[in-house]
């Protein structure tokens, strides 16, 4: 039992002892609205997120439980957005879960099981440890999904979920198992040592590493492994979306960090052609689809995918020339992108919620029409997420952009410059889909003038979203320089 480092994992142990605890609490809880068991699930991810940001000056990198599980800075900042996005994805689902008779203990505890997934995910150094972490996070949300058990539309969604990330898990764990069959080894320190001998079988470790690509693609949902994204947005309850659609699309980068860059770096001429397809047809086609989408959920699903190609174009100047220096700019950047992206998502996802009310889902586009003549605050709100997706400054989605964008310039490929052209083109499409969804609250007549009730937690959280992505596009040095420096020390370790 020795070099179990047990403190560098104390985030993890207080999550998963905690959660069985509100378990627990919550057989006793005879408040409809659940309140005790709200209390303490915020309580608890309160603690767990002062753990991490403790630990998240660290610059050394430290290991646990004989090495499976590394415990960086990278690492930290990743367990602690997810943390935080829990958070607030619960405090937006309290009032609509409340209405829809979901607002049960199974929620707070799912929640919780899926970032404990998550944060083994982001610190996994271990094939088997990150497989893991993704298939707890991952039956997780499968059981999250389909929580509203009579509403048929989330039951069909949770079935699709089910069968396509099963299939993705077995694409992963067979290119996990090919990877081993090729250098001897399940942790990735060692699998890094193997490839950089060469003594290895290159076209099994190939293979391999084509099947790792596809299951992170999957968990990702880029193209061509979209096809649950926009079902599973839509069938979904909205509460429930936002846990598919925020906290891990952040574990699904660190797995791709950890997987492709610290274990397979050697092998990045493979990996960086395929993610530049993927990104490139995720753009391509996520940004199409989502212009003849009339559902809300729907095109933020497939506004989703384009984003998160947007996203892996980072990955692909990382290792020009064996540039190191590009190689902080491009992870850094993408890890800035993935950061703000769920930041915005949360709002987006959080204001469908507050607009919804029971017996009424608003996710169609039209049903924001002339949203600021009922509630000019709650437009303003919109219409700022509504730019950050877009990626018009000043909010941080244009920063975003900018700074991957530029990771892309600075190697000075005229290969890369062109993917760079193509990317703003593209990013141009997806502007058009954001700016009609302002003009629907602007411009339109409203249809619907029932008064918008929200619960003050939910408005007050709301209002800080939004003020945070317009705070962190005017001031995004902080952010960038802290992604950029826990990158570095990542790799350094």
């Amino acid at each position: 039992m020795n070099n179990m480092n047990w403190l560098a994992v104390a985030p993890e142990i207080l999550l998963l002892a905690m959660t069985c605890v509100i378990a627990l609490v919550d057989l006793f809880v005879t408040s409809p609205r659940r309140r005790p068991t709200y209390l303490l699930s915020m309580l608890t991810l309160a603690c767990v997120a002062g753990l991490h940001i403790g630990y998240l000056d660290n610059p050394v990198s430290g290991y646990a439980m004989q090495g499976m599980l590394v415990t960086d800075a990278m690492g930290h900042l990743l367990a602690l957005s997810a943390t935080l996005a829990v958070m607030a994805s619960l405090v937006y689902a309290q009032v609509y879960a409340g209405d829809r008779d979901i607002l049960k203990g199974e929620l707070f505890t799912l929640s919780l099981f899926s970032l404990l997934g998550i944060s083994i995910m982001i610190a996994g150094n271990n094939f088997l440890v990150i497989y893991l972490g993704l298939e707890l996070m991952s039956l997780s949300l499968y059981a999250l999904v389909a929580l509203r058990r009579d509403h048929a539309q989330s039951t069909e969604a949770a079935m699709k979920y089910f069968v396509l990330g099963a299939l993705a898990s077995g694409f992963l764990l067979y290119g996990l198992s090919m990877m081993y069959g090729a250098t001897g080894s399940l942790d990735l320190a060692e699998v890094y040592k193997a490839t950089l001998t060469g003594q290895i079988n290159k076209q099994v470790l190939t293979f391999g590493l084509v099947f790792i690509v596809a299951g992170l693609a999957f968990k990702l949902g880029v193209v061509p492994f979209h096809m649950w994204v926009p079902d599973v947005y839509q069938g979904a309850p909205t509460a429930v979306t936002l846990m598919v659609a925020g906290a891990p699309k952040l574990a699904a980068f660190a797995i791709t960090v950890r997987l492709l860059v610290e274990g397979l770096i050697n092998s990045a001429t493979d990996w960086q052609q395929m993610l530049m397809v993927l990104a490139v047809c995720s753009m391509v086609v996520g940004n199409l689809a989502a212009i003849a989408q009339t559902n809300l959920k729907r095109l933020l699903a497939y506004s989703g995918i384009a984003q998160l190609g947007f996203m892996l174009l980072g990955f692909v100047p990382s290792v020009v020339a064996g540039n190191t220096v590009s190689a902080g700019n491009g992870y850094g950047s993408s890890l800035f992108y993935v950061l703000t992206y769920v930041l915005t998502t949360l709002g987006t996802f959080g204001l469908v919620m507050l607009l919804s009310r029971p017996g009424f889902e608003s996710e169609q586009v039209s049903d924001l029409a002339g949203l600021a003549k009922r509630s000019p605050l709650l437009a303003a709100v919109m219409g700022v997420f509504m730019f950050s997706l877009a990626g018009i400054p000043p909010t941080v989605g244009f920063y975003a952009k900018l700074a991957v964008l530029q990771s892309l310039i600075t190697t000075n490929s005229p290969g890369l410059i062109v993917l760079s052209i193509v990317a703003v083109l593209l990013s141009l499409v997806g502007a058009f889909y954001y700016l009609r969804v302002v003009k629907v609250m602007y411009f339109d007549e409203p249809t619907d003038t029932t008064p918008l009730v929200a619960g003050g937690e939910a408005r007050a959280l709301l209002s800080a979203n939004a003020a945070a992505i317009l705070l962190l596009g005017i001031l995004p040095g902080g952010l960038m320089a802290l992604c950029a420096r826990v990158i570095t020390q990542s790799l350094a370790g």
